[in-house]
């Protein structure tokens, strides 16, 4: 019983280090262009702000661009769908009509994050073809600034039906394929699966805790492996079936005797373990550029395409 507890202690560490290392967000502050890594000037934010804000007032479609020094160790797409999705919520309710363009600067790499209402017309093919004509060429003359006003302006027309390039080009490199997800699906899901039946049948408060400690995994991967709908679904018959699968098992003959080897080792060694909480600061930046912009509550279902230069 010993070794099964220690070796969830160090499955439980090693899920808790990789969230504790993803990188922050930055705040939205009501600006459509954060520039994090400062190499856009203060004439092109304004000018992409009112470029934007227009769009937006004539389509109610929602582009954001957030430019970071680095990923910080973080999985581009991951951290695309966090900013998008989760945390700044681009795009309006029931339209899913969202877009982020997302460019980490050391990292070299880049992606546009298309919304789940926009994905029949910025594709992931599109989105590949704006990333590699207009913006890679740019940067790899760092001139960041012409690229960004390139990649903004051909997200606009591909929304229009006005985008245009490389139509016969089969070097395409479009976001994750059906082969990548159900790769990292199967990853995914067996990890959240082994801790699941662990917190269903670990007796105590640990097996509550686990519960509570799972349900941000389950609000998060499930919903960009497969898609908004989905990934909510899987999430509500996590939050309901997980107390009443923990309450039918608790009342097998197993978990009886797994509870009395629990507390007959604990008396014996004196006590037990308890789970601890953890947090994480975030920080902010915006432009000096006057908003009053927020985020919709549009969705996002992992659509798009990510590129380097």
């Amino acid at each position: 019983m010993r070794k099964t507890l220690f070796l969830f202690l160090i499955l439980l560490s090693a899920v808790m280090g990789a969230a504790a290392q993803q990188r922050a967000i930055p705040d939205l502050w009501g600006h459509r262009v954060h520039d994090e890594a400062h190499v856009l000037s203060q004439a092109t934010i304004d000018r992409l702000e009112v470029i934007l804000k227009e769009h937006e007032d004539s389509t109610t479609n929602q582009i954001a661009v957030l430019i970071i020094p680095s990923l910080e160790g973080e999985d581009l797409e991951g951290y695309s769908i966090r900013v998008a999705h989760d945390t700044w919520k681009l795009g309006k309710k029931n339209r899913d009509n969202g877009v982020l363009l997302l460019i980490a600067l050391d990292d070299r790499k880049m992606r546009i994050e298309a919304g789940q209402g926009l994905e029949g017309v910025l594709t992931d093919a599109i989105c590949s073809r704006i990333i590699r004509n207009e913006m890679a060429p740019h940067f790899r003359e760092q001139q960041y600034e012409e690229g960004v006003t390139a990649a903004v302006q051909a997200i606009i027309k591909a929304i229009r039906n006005e985008y245009q390039a490389d139509a016969d080009d089969d070097t395409l490199q479009p976001g994750l394929s059906w082969t990548e997800r159900l790769a990292m699906g199967l990853f995914v899901f067996t990890i959240l699966g082994i801790f699941t039946v662990l917190g269903i049948f670990v007796p105590g408060g640990s097996g509550w805790f686990l519960y509570a400690f799972l349900i941000p995994f389950y609000a998060t991967f499930p919903m960009f492996i497969l898609n908004t709908t989905g990934g909510l679904i899987l999430l509500v018959l996590y939050l309901v079936c997980f107390p009443i699968a923990r309450l039918v098992a608790g009342k097998t003959a197993w978990a009886k005797r797994m509870a009395r080897t629990a507390k007959s080792s604990s008396r014996r060694n004196g006590g037990g373990w308890s789970g601890g909480s953890w947090s994480s600061g975030r920080s902010g930046s915006s432009s000096s550029f006057g908003g009053g912009f927020s985020g919709g509550g549009g969705s996002f279902g992992g659509g798009g395409a990510s590129g380097s230069w």
